[in-house]
This record gives structure tokens, sequence and C-alpha cells, in this order.
């Protein structure tokens, strides 16, 4: 059975001392692709992804982005650098980019310009874009529906069949994570029943969100498996049904070889 990690932080800190024992425990679970997901950590730094990329060119798949979090300590000079990296014919995606008014780290008005910017970015080179959504639906679907990205996915999706409805009306992908196992995530349950077979990714979001059995523990790609068992638990469907398809969908989405 394949299954596809669609977004995964593997060059996160949490992974330094272990890395190699958690990437062969994601191949041991059948994990034949993951989306290493780049992200701007500092000046000059948008992290480790297209190293990844680079090292594991048949498991890692690379792509970049600034995150709402991050918009607004953001040097001239690396979003010239972010055009740069997106451009690249190894780089799968723009993003994760977005809004994010939980936190609001980054003023809501900086955000949503930022959007617009790297949404322009995605849209010019012809990429899908990932987009992270916290609290701000409303001004994330308003912008996407402006924007018309060529091929966009909510990643993370928490919402309920409302949101997940106005997603799917434009055209996007709905990728969700560990927290679909968790004990009251009935509505995101809800949403996870209407949303098409051939339009829904999983993911881990590691090393955040770790699914049961494993919450409150550092995510790792192997744990995608969970996500996919409550996924075929919701549809009433079978879990290698659900492995093939979301796996299909990813490399679609993405344009994996």
């Amino acid at each position: 059975m394949e299954l596809i990690d669609a977004h995964a932080h593997l060059d996160a800190s949490q992974y330094e001392a272990d890395r190699n024992e958690v990437i062969a425990r994601a191949r041991a679970a059948g994990i034949t692709k993951m989306i290493a997901v780049g992200q701007w950590h500092a000046p000059g730094d948008f992290g480790g992804a297209h190293a990844l990329a680079a090292r594991y060119p048949d498991l890692f798949h690379a792509t970049v982005g600034i995150h709402p979090h991050e918009v607004a300590k953001v040097p001239a000079a690396d979003w010239e650098k972010l055009e740069e990296l997106a451009a690249l014919p190894e780089t799968m995606a723009v993003g994760e980019t977005g809004l994010d008014y939980h936190y609001d780290y980054s003023p809501r008005e900086e955000q949503r310009r930022w959007f617009r910017h790297q949404l322009d970015l995605a849209k010019r080179l012809g990429k899908p874009v990932v987009v992270h959504t916290r609290e701000a639906d409303d001004d994330t679907v308003m912008i996407l529906r402006e924007a018309s990205p060529e091929a966009g996915v909510i990643h993370c999706f928490t919402g309920g069949p409302e949101r997940a409805r106005a997603y799917l009306d434009l055209g996007l992908h709905i990728s969700v994570a560990g927290v679909l196992t968790f004990k009251n995530a009935d509505d995101l349950r809800e949403a996870v029943r209407i949303v098409p077979l051939d339009r829904l990714l999983i993911e881990t979001d590691c090393p955040y969100l770790a699914p049961i059995p494993f919450r409150g523990k550092r995510n790792e790609p192997a744990y995608v498996r969970h996500v996919a068992e409550k996924v075929a638990e919701v549809k009433g469907l079978s879990v290698e049904e659900v492995a093939a398809a979301t796996a299909e969908n990813t490399r679609r989405f993405f344009r994996l070889a």
C-alpha cells in the first residue's frame, strides 16, 4: 500500500537528532513521497526543504513560501529570493502561505497583502499554491476567489461541511491531518464525508498535530497511515482505497513524476 504525506516539515529542528531514523520509519510504513514544505525562518534562511529534496530525490519534493506569521519581518531581498526559489523547476508549489488570525503575529493587513502577492507569484509561474488558514476563512475565501489560482490546497483543513463546500466551490483540494482523529473533531469528519475522494489529500503537518494514539507527542510521516484509516472509516471505504486515491491526488496536484 502506497501512502504520500502531502505536507511535512521534516527539516524542523525537532528531527535534528534522529532524522534518518524518522525517514526509515516512513519508508517502512509505505510512504513513497513526502512534500517538504519550505518556509522562511530568518533573513536569508528558507529552511531545508530543498536540501531534503536534493538528498532524497526519490522521496521528497519541495515547496517554498512565507508563512503569515512571518510576513511582516521579511526583508525586501528575501521577497526577491522567494521569486527565485519558487521559479526553480524542483519547486513544486508556492506555500505555505495564507492567513492566521489566531495568533496575529503579523498585522492582518500585511498578511492579506503578502498572501495576494504569493498567490500572484504562483499564478505567474503556473504552479499550485499551499494555503494555510486559521480563524480567517471569510477573508481566505474572498482573496482566493479574487486571485483564482490555477490549483490550490487548503492544508490541514479543520472546518466543517460549510467551509469545505466554500473551498470546493473554488475548485480547491482539501488536505486533512491528525486532527481528523481527535474526539472533538465531529464537524471535520462531517466535512470529510462530503469531500469528493478525488479532491482529498492526507498529511501529517509534522512535527505538529500527531494523530491518536500519538496525540501530544512529536508527529512524523509514518503516522499519516492513521489519517488514512480515519478517512476510510468516515467514508466507508477500505484504507487501501483511500491510500491509493490520495496518493494519486497528491501526485496529480503537485505534478510529481
